[in-house]
């Protein structure tokens, strides 16, 4: 998601041109296009992942894009990066939570198998 943060941060000097949101989606993990027009032509292009916003088909959104590639666009507003990065640490925060969760599992399977060996030794030692 870091590299998606620089990328939409490299957009900042792009063209700015009043786009149509054409494809509606969860736009955060990269699932809305918008259709423009760039130097005569129409324009259909991905938004990146990372966008924001809640718009719904057919309004308008200000977009910045590559004047060499029109291809390559970002929300106006979500230039700065902010977006990708709040995806990068919900990412991590997940990952981490996963890996303390395994962590806490095997130590207490662990202590189950101990105590269930220790339980099993004393039966078969008990008086006879």
């Amino acid at each position: 998601m870091l590299p998606a943060a620089q990328h939409l941060r490299s957009l900042q000097t792009g063209e700015r041109v009043q786009a149509t949101l054409h494809t509606g989606g969860s736009c955060m993990i990269g699932h809305c296009r918008v259709a423009f027009e760039a130097d005569g032509r129409a324009v259909v292009a991905d938004l990146p992942v990372g966008s924001g916003g809640k718009e719904s088909v057919g309004a308008p959104v200000a977009v910045r894009y590559q004047p060499d590639d029109p291809r390559t666009i970002a929300r106006e507003a979500d230039t700065g990066g902010g977006g990708a990065l709040v995806l990068a640490v919900i990412s991590g925060g997940a990952a981490l939570l996963v890996l303390a969760l395994s962590a806490v599992a095997a130590f207490f399977m662990a202590r189950q198998r101990r105590t269930e060996k220790a339980a099993a030794g004393l039966g078969a030692a008990g008086p006879a």
